[in-house]
């Protein structure tokens, strides 16, 4: 463990800002799965704002990198809004 206060003090500040960020990159990715899970394509784009919001949060927030969220968003949106095109 760390001697100076300060070094303490972050190593707190770290633990928490772990934990949140793995809560949050949990939650995200189990609305991608319950999303793609979803068979009735109305009620799947219906439910696809609230995951890219998820994710842009995310991307935001430095848990994932940009890149894979803009992957994550449009792999999403293909799967998804394809079948709506037909």
């Amino acid at each position: 463990m760390a001697n100076h206060k300060a070094t303490q003090k972050d190593v707190r500040q770290s633990r928490v800002r772990n934990e949140r960020n793995r809560y949050f990159g949990k939650t995200a990715r189990n609305a991608v799965r319950e999303l793609e899970l979803i068979e009735d394509p109305k009620a799947a784009a219906q439910g696809l704002p609230r995951v890219i919001s998820m994710i842009d949060k995310l991307a935001k927030n430095h848990v994932i990198h940009k890149n894979k969220a803009a992957n994550l968003k449009s792999r999403l949106a293909k799967k998804i809004l394809a079948p709506a095109a037909k």
